[in-house]
């Protein structure tokens, strides 16, 4: 089987019912062993993600590269652009819009769900892409979504670039409260890499995250920083 590019309509809408973009998929050229949904940063598209990874030398892994909905977005002072969810200035005070990481998350978990059974799933993003990729590594240790609902994909690894953790106050005592959450959280290997003159999304954020995932107990975190701006330039 030889590397090649698919893309798929999407259909799916968020929680406010912005509509997702087109999925692009790179199929491995080996034998397929791992799946991994890649999510793009602020205003990217699947596309561009598509072309980056298959030019990778990784032949068993499968690649699904979504496209996020168009919304206003308050960093940008309402204008619209592809973004997984609503975000402000980035800052330790940030809110987080869990109504719009939730639906993020959802629409991911659905495009593993018919992965074979056989095949390991992960998540992994850059800048905002590696937020909904954390929020959705928290998810599966909770066994849940923010608004409750079971989140029910199995992971197996989480990759974040340049990104934040959302949610990364309230983390340790969810975490804490339950002994399976405490279990999968464990069980999960995180790679997080950062910029150390990251001016987007600062240094600090990327070990913040990775502080506060050890610390709410994912044992198996890797964090690498990296000089320079951006870890990967897209």
């Amino acid at each position: 089987m030889s590397y090649s590019h698919q893309s798929m309509g999407s259909g799916s809408r968020s929680g406010r019912g912005y509509e997702f973009g087109r999925t692009y998929v790179v199929r491995p050229k080996g034998k397929h062993q791992a799946t991994i949904v890649w999510l793009h940063g602020l205003g990217d598209n699947g596309s561009s993600s598509s072309q980056l990874l298959e030019s990778l030398p990784l032949p068993n892994i499968k690649w699904i590269c979504p496209t996020a909905p168009s919304r206003p977005v308050s960093l940008l002072g309402g204008f619209p652009c592809t973004a997984w969810f609503d975000v402000g200035e980035i800052s330790e005070d940030l809110h987080d819009d869990i109504e719009g990481l939730d639906a993020s998350a959802a629409h991911i978990a659905n495009l593993l769900s018919t992965e074979p059974t056989d095949v390991k799933v992960g998540i992994g993003g850059f800048s905002m892409g590696a937020a909904i990729a954390l929020y959705s590594t928290t998810c599966y240790a909770l066994g849940r979504y923010g608004n409750g609902l079971p989140y029910t994909i199995n992971l197996r690894a989480t990759v974040g670039l340049s990104g934040w953790l959302p949610g990364w106050r309230s983390l340790r005592s969810k975490i804490e409260s339950s002994n399976e959450a405490a279990r999968r959280a464990a069980s999960i290997p995180v790679i997080l890499a950062h910029g150390t003159s990251d001016d987007v999304v600062p240094y600090r954020f990327g070990e913040t995250s990775a502080h506060s995932l050890a610390m709410s107990g994912f044992r198996q975190v890797v964090f690498k920083p990296y000089e320079g701006y951006n870890v990967i330039n897209y």
